[in-house]
């Protein structure tokens, strides 16, 4: 089957946030050791959750036997020898190891002089075990016994630390996914014979032997033979494309139909494929880190705690009670621990998370939930995003009106086909449900086309160089198909053009509520193919799509993000093959269509597992409603320190009224509990595509 009929229709000539924020905001705390990298995120999911765990059995027995929870809660203690340290001695191995990533962490960041929760929890669990210490030792009041609350705090903290880090866990590389696409080994003809040998072996002027079927390890110019070439994987177009003597090919592409020879003249980092794996590290690499929102919360509240907790020594100092003023600025800097903060966000991110994976939306990085809602433009690749991915039978025309039997006898010609457009031919002709007749005496003749005998006629199934050979003319009514830059196969039997088959990659029934539905949510929608221009005008025309690039190579989709990034947009970019991975990694947020390539999803913040466009909504609608629960839970957690912080210090003492540290501390578990409930609203959302429709 000859690829010939493309190179006249359209032939074009083409040749991970790599730190996902360690700590999901906390990208900035230098001390933070156990998330640094963003290549163990797997691991760091199971650290995290043995620590949780491990911690958790430690804390039960560190509160159940403390004095001051146990006068709390309204239970009396047994007299048993020893029990008065079990808190203390357990309580001081939660400190030391399940506190270490926050101490850390807060080392960090006042290395780095930017205060934030890291701080604020080291803060509020080194005063507390200092305190609990002073305590259990007699040399303070009694009332400084923070035992239960250094090991709560410890332990909802890990929780959190937990659910984050979960929802940041990546199961793929895009470099990985990359280098996959290159042949472990390659064929290299000296003086006349084949040796076998690794792709890293290759030197220019090389010539290799490409056997139909296989993928061309090195960048090279055709000196021999001629094939056609899927090189959908590189340049994301679903057409294979025919490359002759003189034509260049790129590592990675496959040769189809026929075998060639190919002159290496690029290798190693020089090839195509390793400039677009450089994009995507650049890519990667450049992307900006935001401080999560309540991250900038607790920062604020580290030093309202401080300046509280100085206020309030001072204040009881001068009063005459110094023994209060210290036991009020310890529970102050001790109430400040933000239990709730620390759940605010972990739990929305987690449970959006999950509640997106149930419905085919799989998040890879968190950032993209809080920028996903401030999108204004999203840009599509066409090929396999927008449309089908491979060709199909569009539209067909019979000299003698029978377009049915005009297909049968077409199908039956590319039976034995194995060629993109024939499996389309014999793939419209069975959604028909036509009869195909049986064919005999097949071949294919590359760069011209097929032909079998079929009812006892000679069926001739081919593009422009068929009509040469037959000295046939064209069919006039195909020139509005050619204006559009369809496909165009003509059937000729026994030397007579009996019609034309227009064959384009369909459109998905679902683009079009997609651009509509974006469209009313006042977002501009754009696309971007390596088509011909007049292929991508015309989906766009259908679609209703507000701005095309076509004839786009790969790295300069990556260049049109950053263009549409200086007009001041904020872009979504959605895609789904290797050359879509620079844009999906420069994008402020990527989605990856689920059905493409490794490369793809893992450059992507987001991964949409149907192939369906519409869910590019569900995201936004998903960001929107975590973004307004992120804001909820931070007001809610931010609120409960701001108010009780200054009871606590003993601002309505001249009337009689300080906080007791017992109800200071069934307000913190009620406001984890309702930050925890108030997460767990998200579950009800509709992420259903058909919803857009």
């Amino acid at each position: 089957m000859s690829s010939t009929r493309e190179s006249t229709h359209g032939e074009h000539e083409h040749t991970v946030h790599a730190d996902h924020d360690a700590h999901a905001g906390h990208a900035d705390h230098a001390g933070h050791d156990a998330h640094a990298g963003h290549g163990g995120h797997t691991a760091h999911v199971a650290q995290y959750r043995r620590l949780f765990w491990w911690m958790l059995a430690l804390a039960v027995p560190t509160v159940l036997a403390s004095d001051m929870f146990a006068s709390i809660v309204g239970y009396r203690l047994p007299d048993w020898p020893g029990l008065d340290w079990v808190s203390p001695v357990l309580g001081s191995v939660m400190f030391v190891v399940g506190g270490r990533p926050f101490l850390t962490g807060a080392a960090g960041e006042l290395r780095a002089r930017k205060p934030g929760m890291m701080l604020l929890i080291g803060l509020a669990i080194t005063v507390a075990f200092v305190a609990s210490w002073a305590a259990s030792l007699g040399i303070a009041d009694h009332e400084l016994d923070f035992w239960w609350e250094l090991a709560l705090l410890v332990v909802i903290m890990l929780l959190g630390h937990w659910l984050e880090m979960r929802s940041l866990a990546q199961t793929s590389s895009a470099l990985d996914s990359l280098a996959a696409l290159l042949p472990d080994e390659a064929e290299r003809e000296v003086d006349g014979r084949i040796e076998i040998v690794a792709p890293d072996d290759l030197r220019v002027g090389d010539v290799l032997v490409v056997r139909p079927g296989a993928r061309v390890a090195a960048d090279g110019g055709i000196v021999a033979g001629s094939a056609s070439f899927d090189e959908s994987m590189i340049t994301g177009e679903s057409r294979p494309v025919v490359r002759g003597v003189g034509d260049r090919v790129v590592a990675g592409t496959v040769a189809t139909d026929s075998g060639v020879r190919v002159r290496v003249d690029a290798t190693g980092d020089d090839t195509a494929i390793a400039g677009i794996r450089r994009l995507v590290a650049d890519a990667q690499a450049s992307t900006s880190k935001a401080q999560r929102l309540a991250d900038r919360a607790a920062g604020w509240l580290f030093w309202f705690a401080l300046v509280a907790a100085a206020i309030t020594a001072i204040a009881w100092t001068a009063l005459g009670m110094p023994d209060d003023a210290v036991v009020r600025a310890v529970t102050v800097l001790v109430i400040a621990c933000p239990h709730a903060l620390g759940l605010a966000i972990p739990l929305v991110v987690s449970i959006a998370t999950e509640r997106a994976a149930r419905a085919g939306v799989l998040v890879a990085d968190r950032l993209a939930l809080e920028t996903m809602r401030r999108v204004d433009i999203v840009l599509f690749d066409k090929t396999g995003t927008l449309t089908e991915g491979e060709p199909a039978v569009v539209e067909s025309i019979a000299v003698d009106g029978d377009t049915d039997r005009l297909l049968a006898v077409a199908a039956a010609a590319e039976a034995q086909s194995e060629h993109p457009l024939a499996r389309a031919i014999v793939r419209a002709a069975e959604t028909a449900s036509l009869i195909v007749p049986d064919a005999s005496d097949f071949a294919s003749s590359p760069a011209v086309g097929v032909s079998a005998a079929v009812d006892g006629h000679r069926v001739r199934v081919g593009g422009p160089h068929l009509l040469d050979e037959e000295g046939a003319r064209e069919l006039p009514q195909v020139e509005p198909w050619r204006a559009e830059g369809a496909i165009i196969l003509h059937v000729v039997i026994d030397g007579a053009v009996a019609g034309a088959l227009r064959l384009a990659d369909g459109i998905r029934d679902e683009s079009r509520h997609a651009v509509d539905a974006l469209h009313a949510l006042g977002i501009e929608v754009a696309m971007i193919t390596g088509d011909a221009d007049a292929v991508a005008r015309s989906v766009a025309a259908e679609l209703g799509i507000d701005r095309v690039a076509a004839n786009v190579r790969p790295e300069h989709k990556e260049h049109e993000v950053a263009r549409l990034q200086a007009e001041g947009r904020t872009v979504a970019f959605v895609g789904d093959g290797v050359n879509d991975a620079p844009a999906l990694a420069r994008a402020d947020v990527g989605l990856a269509i689920g059905a493409g390539t490794d490369v793809a999803i893992a450059s992507a913040d987001v991964i949409l597992a149907s192939s369906d466009p519409r869910s590019v909504l569900s995201v936004i609608e998903l960001s929107r409603q975590s973004a307004r629960k992120m804001v909820q839970n931070l007001w809610w957690a931010a609120g409960y320190n701001l108010l009780s912080v200054p009871l606590a210090a003993g601002v309505l003492a001249p009337i009689g009224f300080v906080l007791p540290m017992s109800i200071g501390a069934l307000l913190m578990s009620a406001s984890t509990i309702v930050v925890a409930l108030n997460a767990q609203l998200l579950r009800r959302l509709d992420l259903d595509p058909a919803r857009w429709s």
